[in-house]
């Protein structure tokens, strides 16, 4: 009976745990595609959900061969198109781990002192880029692209040949 009541406590604990996870977000969400955009085999999504507090948490799930080392891949949140050459970065996203390809980051203040609310997401101009290392000749490989916000063209699709590679300086 003892093993009884013990198990069922640590189950309404994990259960708990999960409900206030879910307390933390509004329900609003938005997803924009990232496509493959060098010769390595990755593709993925990146997610934009709004924080009851009013923050946005940005979300990068990649698909493709998953790193059984420390192997952390940079992302970058852009102005502008992706195709842009002098497209600024807007804010360094959390490195994608190698292990299970994904990356949290929530959204604070971008470089140009702005922060951005859930509306203010679904028009920004911008793109998102995860580049295959954050230094050296890796630096130019970018993985995967897409442009978020107002730049989202369902009509045209992704070109890795138009795509330009961002500064390393910030």
């Amino acid at each position: 009976m003892r093993n009884v009541i013990l198990v069922l406590l640590v189950l309404i604990a994990f259960g708990s745990c999960t409900e206030s996870d879910q307390d933390i977000y509004t329900g609003q969400k938005l997803d924009f595609q990232l496509f493959k955009a060098s010769e390595f085999d990755y593709s993925g999504t990146f997610s934009v959900r709004e924080m009851i507090d009013g923050n946005l948490e940005a979300t990068i799930q990649l698909v493709g061969e998953r790193s059984s080392t420390s192997t952390n891949f940079p992302a970058h949140l852009h102005y502008g198109n992706y195709t842009d050459p002098e497209a600024p970065m807007a804010l360094m996203l959390t490195p994608v781990n190698g292990a299970d390809l994904e990356s949290k980051t929530v959204l604070g203040t971008l470089m140009d002192g702005t922060k951005l609310s859930f509306e203010d997401m679904k028009t920004f101009d911008g793109h998102v880029k995860v580049h295959l290392a954050s230094e050296g000749p890796d630096y130019k490989v970018i993985l995967v692209a897409g442009n978020v916000g107002s730049n989202v063209d369902e009509a045209s699709s992704f070109d890795a040949e138009s795509m330009t590679i961002c500064s390393p300086e910030f």
